[in-house]
């Protein structure tokens, strides 16, 4: 399975936050969806999860 990514700096916030994160789908969904709950004061919804996985992208490989 394909590593992504969801990046608050995408995403218009009004903290100003920077964290990029990136995982399996699920890991990562429940994950952002914590980090949505914690720090942006979102409540856990299903539209939240929607929102969130939304917003993932394919991470891209870093060349070495």
């Amino acid at each position: 399975m394909a590593r992504k990514t969801v990046d608050c700096r995408t995403i218009p916030n009004e903290i100003g936050c920077t964290l990029a994160m990136s995982g399996e789908e699920e890991e990562l969904l429940e994950a952002a969806v914590v980090h949505a709950v914690t720090r942006h004061h979102e409540a856990d919804s299903a539209e939240l999860r929607t929102w969130v996985q939304s917003a993932m992208v394919d991470e891209v490989a870093a060349l070495t």
